[in-house]
């Protein structure tokens, strides 16, 4: 098996815009990492962009209340497998960090790298949509225009978190700088945990 490395930030944003790139790749397309960092930061975007239709969905007017209901779980579903992405996208890197010497004064960074990713996920979907809204036929030059300057600055956004990134990785290879794997314990889908589930009893 071939040795992991960490990506680069230039390397997440360009695999998360060749996958928007891609029609249908959320639900149809074939899985394209099989495991390590790079499946979980795939995971993790599939469940961005998944949720990014649900919550549309869940959105409409005339939808009766038990569609709105199912999109509402599906949401809470692919919270769940969102959040567990960024976990093992936080593993995955800490893995291949695993030899490098932590310098004495080294910062611990409070946004782990695998949340950041997350983010550049979701801001890839805003830049995306925004995007197919200024190629719009059907609007007024007002709203192009309005959203044409939305999406400068959702690239802005996107750029310097990418930076952000990058500066992480680069100083925790040296040992300048350190994450850990924040976990969320997500109590709303564990009938356990939530009191409206088991109330339910």
């Amino acid at each position: 098996m071939a040795e992991q490395k960490l990506p680069s930030a230039s390397e997440v944003v360009a695999f998360h815009d060749s996958c928007l790139a891609a029609p249908g790749w959320a639900r149809g397309g074939a899985q394209k990492f099989a495991a390590g960092v790079w499946n979980a930061i795939e995971d993790n975007h599939r469940c961005n962009c998944l949720l990014w239709d649900e919550e549309d969905l869940a959105r409409r007017k005339s939808a009766p209340d038990a569609e709105i209901a199912n999109n509402k779980r599906a949401i809470d579903g692919l919270n769940q497998k969102r959040n567990d992405a960024i976990e093992r996208i936080d593993e995955q890197l800490l893995s291949v960090l695993e030899a490098v010497t932590r310098m004495p004064r080294a910062r611990l960074n409070s946004e782990t790298a695998g949340a950041m990713t997350d983010r550049l996920s979701i801001l890839s979907l805003k830049c995306h949509h925004m995007r197919l809204q200024t190629l719009r036929a059907d609007v007024t030059d007002a709203h192009v225009q309005e959203c044409t300057a939305k999406l400068a600055r959702l690239t802005e956004q996107r750029e310097d978190l990418a930076g952000c990134l990058g500066r992480l990785l680069a100083e925790a290879s040296r040992g300048d700088a350190y994450f850990k794997v924040y976990r969320q314990f997500k109590m709303y889908n564990d009938p356990r945990l939530n009191p409206a589930l088991y109330g339910e009893k």
